[in-house]
């Protein structure tokens, strides 16, 4: 399988978009709200994707909770956002109904959870997405005091082990954490000083997880010309070092305006710098082509 995930640009296949995935085999496909329309429909979509990728193969869909769904109501049921999440049980029943909810419609992988921290005066792109921010929070579940950053981690995991046992695949996010960005990576390259030890810290306690994806994000302190998802020092040193990652890791979408250049140069760069698989989310043609046969 060529490393790399990608969109599909309607609710049906193209008789193009399935000769380059029978012909090229990448290593999934991720469907977004363009690409569903009823129960059935999406069911039938992901059964002729299962028929024409290799057995292996992922169908991942971008399903958090709150804002990030693109399983939603009348056809499934509205969850709320990570921000809402209050005790271990109530993570661990998030994930899992997350979980169920994807696989029921033939889903083998959910980008799911957001172990970003929220941060106040930062962009709003991740707020209530965050499980919690910086500083101090009190354990509802104990009484006792903790590091909000340890609770993001805590029940962070919470949710990816219901999702697990579900029978699906989470995909942590954005490591090595989004939190502090002023700009929104999906229309400008955020320059973030200094990442704080605390920013690490949910990811580090989820390092056994599977797969993480990475932030389109310049971390001066590490890397002051490349995002970490082109960047080889920010991916060995911090992400497979500090944090200690160790499963796939998956870039973000790199159609997002964060980057430039061409999706070949995009997913070459992210594949170059470490990054295991890379993720080409808008289901152009043009683009998805060019990528598979660079690759």
């Amino acid at each position: 399988m060529k490393p790399v995930i990608l969109g599909i640009a309607g609710p049906v296949l193209t008789a193009d978009e399935r000769s380059l995935l029978r012909d090229h085999a990448p290593r999934g496909v991720i469907l977004f709200s363009r690409n569903i329309e009823s129960v059935a429909q999406l069911s039938d979509l992901n059964d002729e994707l299962k028929s024409i990728l290799p057995p292996d193969a992922v169908l991942m869909v971008d399903q958090e909770g709150g804002r990030v769904a693109r399983l939603r109501p009348p056809h499934w049921p509205a969850l709320p956002p990570a921000g809402t999440l209050r005790t271990r049980e109530q993570a661990y029943a998030h994930g899992g109904a997350l979980g169920a909810m994807v696989r029921e419609v033939g889903f083998t992988m959910t980008a799911a959870p957001v172990l970003d921290l929220h941060i106040e005066g930062a962009n709003s792109i991740i707020g209530d997405r965050a499980i919690a921010g910086t500083g101090w929070v009190e354990d509802v579940e104990t009484g006792m005091a903790g590091s909000a950053a340890a609770w993001a981690g805590a029940l962070g995991g919470c949710v990816a082990r219901g999702i697990m046992e579900a029978g699906v695949t989470p995909v942590m996010k954005h490591i090595p954490g989004h939190g502090r960005a002023l700009l929104d990576s999906h229309l400008a390259l955020p320059r973030v000083a200094v990442n704080d030890i605390h920013d690490h810290l949910p990811f580090m306690m989820n390092r056994d997880l599977p797969w993480a994806m990475t932030a389109h994000i310049v971390y001066e302190q590490w890397d002051v010309e490349r995002p970490a998802t082109i960047s080889p020092v920010v991916i060995e040193k911090i992400i497979r070092g500090v944090i200690g990652f160790t499963g796939q890791l998956m870039s973000d979408d790199l159609a997002m305006h964060a980057l430039s250049g061409t999706p070949r140069a995009r997913a070459l760069a992210a594949l170059a710098a470490g990054c295991d698989v890379a993720l080409y989310c808008p289901g152009d043609f043009p683009g998805n082509r060019q990528i598979l046969e660079a690759l």
